[in-house]
């Protein structure tokens, strides 16, 4: 029985059955990572304001939107995964 399960699934899937995986950079710590264990996270803004958005075209504006890749202890210390409780421990609630 294992001890804990990860409280996300991996969307990356292994391109080979054998061979060097690709390395990624984290963007949090800069560590190299295989990619198949990296977490993605985007982030950029967008206009929410209805006022700017008939004034200006929308081919106009650059939406800036940029695709970071979070290592497994940056995701759970910078909170973009929640920590899994442990499966002996799943069954019980707090009130």
């Amino acid at each position: 029985m294992p001890v804990s399960e990860a409280p996300y699934t991996r969307q990356y899937q292994h391109t080979h059955q054998r061979g060097h995986e690709q390395l990624v950079v984290c963007s949090r710590c800069g560590r190299q990572v295989p990619r198949y264990k990296t977490l993605i996270q985007f982030s950029g803004f967008r206009i929410n304001d209805p006022g700017i958005l008939q004034e200006v075209d929308r081919n106009q504006i650059h939406m800036f939107r940029q695709k970071k890749y979070v290592c497994p202890s940056c995701a759970r210390k910078y909170k973009v995964v929640q920590p899994g409780r442990t499966v002996r421990k799943k069954h019980m609630r707090r009130f």
